[in-house]
């Protein structure tokens, strides 16, 4: 026999938004953002979430067509998931200091305890959560990923971060823009 136990969510733990396929979608998304995390009492979050929220929108804008779906989801952890038509999963790619793009999904991994992708009926939803403020009976929390590791960075510049390996080809086309 085998016993499943599923969490419910109360509607006051979930807002869901749908957002334009153009660049003003990335300013919207951030306004909402800040609202609901403000409603939520979670303003502690909001720098890191609009980021979040941002870098995922505007990938959304970038390499997909039609609408952008935004839903923020509050229970243990803080969930945002950007959905969007385009079924290539997204992967972090490295950066050189001179390229103006590629950096997005960098700070969405820092920012983030985790993220990933999931394929949907007709699109992929992009996801990454983040823990809430701890509660004076859990103690403090623990260091956010940018901090780890942040005293030897300052010491030595952010010149000394580990190399990633070079990325492969892209194994889907860009969508003509």
């Amino acid at each position: 026999m085998l016993l499943v136990r599923t969490r419910s969510l109360g509607p006051a733990q979930v807002a869901s938004w749908t957002l334009p396929g153009d660049r003003s979608a990335v300013r919207s998304a951030r306004r909402l953002t800040a609202g609901r995390l403000a409603e939520w009492g979670l303003d502690g979050l909001e720098d890191s979430t609009e980021l979040i929220v941002s870098e995922l929108v505007t990938n959304a804008v970038r390499h997909s067509t039609g609408p952008i779906g935004l839903r923020l989801i509050r229970h243990q952890v803080l969930t945002c998931e950007v959905f969007d038509s385009n079924d290539c999963l997204p992967r972090v790619h490295t950066a050189r200091t001179t390229d103006e793009n590629g950096r997005g999904l960098f700070l969405v991994e820092q920012l983030s305890r985790r993220w990933d992708a999931r394929p949907e009926a007709g699109g992929k939803v992009v996801w990454s959560e983040q823990d809430l403020a701890p509660s004076p009976a859990r103690g403090p929390a623990p260091d956010p990923p940018q901090a780890r590791g942040a005293a030897a960075r300052d010491t030595v510049g952010a010149a000394h971060l580990p190399e990633r390996p070079p990325e492969p080809a892209v194994a889907c086309p860009s969508l003509p823009r």
